[in-house]
């Protein structure tokens, strides 16, 4: 029987991109151990932040969120390892920066900037439903 590990969707925000922690992210990914499979550098387009954000259709906070995703370029990576979905987002830390761990991507790195939309450095997929439907997307 063939071990296939589980896959996920992680974003480098345009903050991450833009302050320069492409890098230093992706080494504590790799540092913890887990693969990178694919990455790549684009600015999504409106239809694709539409698509991956669907949920939030409607939220207070859904246009500022999709202004800020496709304000510039994002780092889109596919990871493989065992329980990567889990491993990562404790990896990255609470999604609000101000209370995120020390040690956390989130924790060490974003704060709140008071931009009305949180930039919090990085996304990572929730749920094996999420990944697959967000890898589909950024990774078509």
């Amino acid at each position: 029987m063939t071990h296939h590990p589980e896959e996920t969707l992680v974003l480098v925000k345009p903050d991450g991109v833009e302050r320069r922690l492409t890098g230093e992210i992706i080494a504590r990914i790799e540092r913890k151990g887990y693969e990178v499979v694919d990455l790549k550098m684009l600015v999504p387009t409106r239809e694709m932040l539409a698509a991956h954000y669907e949920e939030h259709e409607g939220k207070p906070f859904y246009e500022p969120l999709l202004e800020f995703m496709g304000s510039g370029p994002v780092v889109a990576l596919r990871l493989a390892g065992d329980r990567v979905i889990e491993g990562f987002r404790s990896l990255a830390g609470a999604t609000d920066p101000t209370v995120a761990a020390p040690g956390t991507i989130r924790g060490d790195y974003a704060r709140d900037w008071g931009a009305g939309v949180q930039k919090n450095l990085v996304h990572g997929s929730d749920s094996t439903l999420s990944a697959e439907r967000e890898l589909a997307i950024w990774f078509a």
